[in-house]
């Protein structure tokens, strides 16, 4: 527990099952006045968290941040700065599935960004993926409007939408969810909808593809997986016929967006919300962002599989009403500028890894090394730890 003296906010303390890392700085040095809100942010470590840590911190510097976690890819640092984390207030470690509701006690929102995050994972756990991303989603909210939460920001995807050919996809238009991870985001929303919110307000923000520089870098992502090509081996394989469509945001707009959905006025007490975050200018084919990798990292060849068969995941989506309903926060990132981002972010760390889909920076790889190695279960909980040599009961 952190006691910044007289005057100053109570920080959480241990919790059962649970454990909090002391800060890495002094929050009594960085602010003197009562925290403006206190955020709960679940799933801080992975990839589209730490952004948003910082960002949060940045726009918000009154702002309590505690962090939750269960530390699967804590270890896949992409970047040569301290520790996201030091710019939290509290760290905790848990499964999402077993967070107590003590600790959203004086919590004022949640950004809920806890998730199996993918396709691929998605259908390697599916039953897994629904426990964590939808039954444990709507669990948490529960507790949220238990502990008189106000806001609730949901991570929900553009994926909904899935095979979508003609006109942009907007919120009101049919969903068709294709994957495990898709229906585990829309049975979310729809869970949320239907649920006594009493006077929670909640915000499903459908992102498009992630994509963009992180300290925690995915390159299981396209855009990603197309930089980090081009600067490994010189070369970016598109393995469809390049015609799917795509709708991508940075992971820097993700943030601009969920500090929105935390501070706007688009939703009441009690209300909820479903909007399409990113930006018409980001539906792009994927041989454009091959195109596009390639004019900023000179030398880079591109071949397309012209024969492959159709990508079912192909949609257009409509930004429309989060323009108009977030002025203030539309996306600032161009094409060019995420490329720029993600070829000087690899550059820092001397990324040369012309084998790196078999790397950490895969998520999948490192849930399959974790249980390779005995650490993770197949309902991707933490194995218990074997007790250290001649432990045993204390009967004395």
């Amino acid at each position: 527990m952190i006691d910044c003296g007289s005057g100053s906010r109570s920080r959480h303390g241990l919790l059962s099952g649970q454990r909090a890392v002391p800060l890495l700085s002094d929050p009594c040095n960085r602010r003197t006045e009562e925290p403006a809100l206190r955020i709960l942010i679940t799933g801080n470590m992975g990839y589209v968290g730490p952004v948003v840590a910082a960002h949060l911190r940045a726009t918000l510097p009154g702002a309590e941040l505690i962090g939750f976690d269960a530390g699967f890819f804590a270890h896949c640092l992409t970047t040569p700065e301290p520790l996201p984390e030091r710019l939290l207030d509290a760290q905790h470690f848990g499964d999402i599935r077993d967070i107590p509701g003590a600790l959203l006690r004086g919590v004022d929102a949640v950004v809920h960004l806890a998730a199996i995050s993918n396709d691929p994972m998605g259908n390697r756990f599916e039953t897994v993926t629904d426990a964590i991303n939808h039954r444990a989603s709507l669990r948490l909210a529960e507790l949220a409007r238990q502990a008189g939460v106000r806001r609730f920001v949901f991570a929900s995807s553009c994926s909904v939408y899935g095979l979508a050919s003609g006109e942009a996809r907007r919120e009101t238009d049919p969903l068709n969810p294709l994957t495990a991870y898709a229906r585990s985001k829309i049975s979310t929303e729809e869970g949320l909808r239907q649920m006594d919110r009493g006077g929670m307000a909640a915000v499903c923000l459908r992102f498009a593809t992630a994509c963009g520089m992180s300290p925690r870098l995915r390159l299981d992502l396209v855009l990603n997986d197309f930089v980090a090509g081009a600067i490994a081996s010189g070369e970016i394989s598109v393995l469809s016929d390049g015609t799917p469509w795509r709708p991508l945001i940075d992971v820097a707009d993700m943030a601009r967006a969920i500090e929105w959905a935390l501070t706007g006025e688009a939703v009441g007490p009690g209300e909820i919300l479903s909007v399409n975050a990113g930006s018409d200018a980001w539906n792009v084919q994927v041989r454009e962002l091959a195109e596009a990798v390639a004019a900023e990292i000179p030398g880079t060849r591109v071949s397309i599989n012209a024969d492959a068969p159709p990508d079912k995941r192909s949609y257009r989506v409509d930004f429309s009403l989060f323009r108009r309903l977030a002025p203030d926060h539309q996306p600032r990132m161009t094409l060019a500028d995420s490329v720029r981002a993600l070829r000087d972010g690899l550059g820092a760390i001397g990324f040369a890894d012309r084998d790196f889909r078999a790397s950490r920076q895969i998520r999948l790889k490192v849930l399959d090394e974790l249980m390779a190695n005995g650490r993770l279960g197949a309902d991707l909980r933490w194995a218990a730890p074997a007790p250290a040599a001649g432990a045993g009961r204390n009967e004395g």
